[in-house]
């Protein structure tokens, strides 16, 4: 068959289309997981969240998972269908493709280099930063590299293209293992949530106690005297075991919550920094949730000092609470 007047097939521009996509998406997911291993092992103190790292980490890699799989196998159709007709190589719209994807990876490099020096200029260099330039040029490379040598080789049979796809599946499956050392087992993660979930009610809870002493200048004898049906408020329970909190009045101004949790708050030690795992950008006052596993209480003493004169409309701040040591 005469390869100028070969033309694509429907077949012959999904399988392409299908193939380039989930490539980019795996590239981005392969890429995306591994800065959020580096943020986690070389945290930046201004801005280190391990909520948020976790997440980023959980949905690369089910990116990367998904999309590697379906690269692979539409791969494998594509190899098997130019070994049935090796003029296919030739087809317009493949070579589109690779040109284009040679494009992006050389720009890729270019990038990523220009930024580095920029920040080596700036004296901005850190090892973090080093890392994730490192990774995205390796990538870049690594894929200029394979399409360029792609685009040069001949039609005779080749076993390179299984090779590399059992490279890819080994270096994609142990960078999701990775990922259980760095921020912990599916369930370690859902546990966290789970104990996120607890600090929050017992923040609302805390607010909601000192605002009936604001009020009512006495602190409740019971939670349930917090339940307010003006505001909507009700007490809420644990979020896996539907228990009632514990909640006990010590004296006239110190009283007492407790929880049971399913992790500690300090066990997160990643690149020498103990993972925030409970605070938002907006919370400065979360070494007042420190637990370990288990039963843990918090007990807290309310300055009159600090709020005899105030008009209390809502949720009181944490951090006119001062906790018993």
């Amino acid at each position: 068959m005469d390869s100028t007047s070969l033309r694509s097939t429907p077949k012959d521009v999904f399988l392409h289309l299908f193939n380039i996509v989930t490539f980019y998406l795996s590239v981005v997911g392969f890429i995306t997981l591994y800065i959020q291993y580096i943020n986690a092992l070389f945290p930046d103190k201004l801005n280190y969240y391990f909520t948020n790292i976790a997440n980023g980490v959980r949905w690369s890699t089910s990116v990367l998972l998904i999309a590697v799989i379906a690269y692979i196998v539409t791969s494998w159709m594509l190899e098997r269908d130019l070994a049935k007709t090796p003029e296919k190589r030739n087809l317009k719209l493949r070579k589109w493709l690779v040109y284009f994807t040679l494009f992006i990876s050389a720009i890729t490099i270019i990038i990523d280099l220009m930024t580095f020096v920029y920040n080596f200029l700036s004296g901005e260099l850190t090892m973090r930063f080093v890392l994730k330039v490192v990774v995205v040029l390796l990538v870049a490379a690594a894929v200029f590299g394979y399409y360029l040598w792609d685009l040069k080789r001949q039609n005779g049979k080749t076993s390179v293209p299984k090779i590399l796809a059992g490279v890819v599946s080994v270096v994609v499956l142990a960078s999701i293992v990775v990922g259980f050392f760095i921020i912990g087992t599916p369930g370690q993660q859902r546990a966290r949530r789970f104990d996120d979930e607890r600090v929050q009610h017992l923040q609302m809870l805390q607010s909601e106690v000192v605002n009936h002493w604001v009020q009512k200048e006495k602190l409740p004898e019971q939670l349930s005297n917090v339940e307010n049906s003006i505001t909507g408020f009700s007490v809420p329970t644990d979020p896996a075991t539907q228990q009632s909190y514990e909640y006990r009045a010590l004296t006239d101004l110190s009283f007492e919550l407790c929880a049971t949790f399913e992790s500690t708050s300090t066990n997160g030690k990643i690149g020498g920094e103990v993972s925030r795992l409970y605070t938002s950008p907006y919370d400065a006052y979360a070494q007042n949730w420190s637990h370990e596993i288990g039963r843990t209480c918090f007990t807290r003493t309310i300055d009159p000092d600090l709020y005899k004169n105030n008009d209390v409309n809502g949720a009181m701040p944490d951090s006119k609470i001062i906790p018993v040591k």
